[in-house]
């Protein structure tokens, strides 16, 4: 919709819960969507690429940062420090393109705080909580991962308990189900965002 304003999305879920398929697909599926690149100090994973995946800084680097207030969110989860740029979405959404960010429930809610003050950031933002139906569901995925230990996982199940709670602070719940349903749900949402008047250009006449 080239009349409507850019849009912040943000997307946020337990941790297995399904959050990077589905950006991948939207971006996929959008090429008018741009992705926030999320600054970290862990170690890259297998296949990942610097400045593509993520922004990887060592701890003085990314404390520098912290302290020059470069970041409008940052926090420590599973003893990795991570972070987005406030540049990386003001900019963005400048230039008249829709943003994507990928975050966790406690980024989430520093976000939307922050937002309040800034009348741009307020306008654009639309939250949005992905999780599995169950615990049991969330279990059965992070075991299909692959990627951590038994003691990792059930450690990562009882942070996503104290998560899930959280879902009603956002605008929109969406219950994973497909990976083809989670983007056709995701897109909804995203074209209902641009078309609320609140966000719309008048039509020429």
């Amino acid at each position: 919709m080239p009349n409507a304003s850019p849009l912040l999305i943000l997307i946020s879920a337990p941790s297995g819960g399904g959050k990077t398929t589905l950006c991948q697909q939207l971006l996929a599926a959008r090429p008018d969507m741009t992705r926030a690149i999320t600054c970290t100090t862990r170690a890259l994973r297998p296949g990942e690429k610097d400045g593509v995946d993520y922004y990887f800084f060592g701890p003085p680097e990314f404390k520098r940062r912290v302290q020059a207030g470069e970041f409008i969110e940052h926090a420590t989860v599973f003893g990795w420090r991570y972070g987005i740029l406030r540049s990386e979405l003001v900019n963005q959404l400048l230039s008249g393109k829709d943003v994507l960010l990928n975050v966790d429930v406690q980024g989430a809610a520093t976000i939307r705080d922050r937002a309040q003050a800034e009348p741009d950031l307020k306008r654009a933002l639309v939250t949005v909580f992905l999780t599995p139906p169950s615990i049991a569901m969330l279990e059965e995925r992070l075991k299909k991962r692959a990627s951590d230990a038994p003691e990792e996982i059930q450690k990562r199940l009882g942070v996503a308990r104290r998560e899930i709670v959280q879902w009603k602070n956002f605008d929109y719940l969406l219950i994973s189900s497909t990976i083809q349903e989670d983007l056709r749900r995701m897109l909804v949402i995203v074209e209902a965002e641009k078309s609320r008047v609140a966000r719309s250009h008048p039509p020429e006449f």
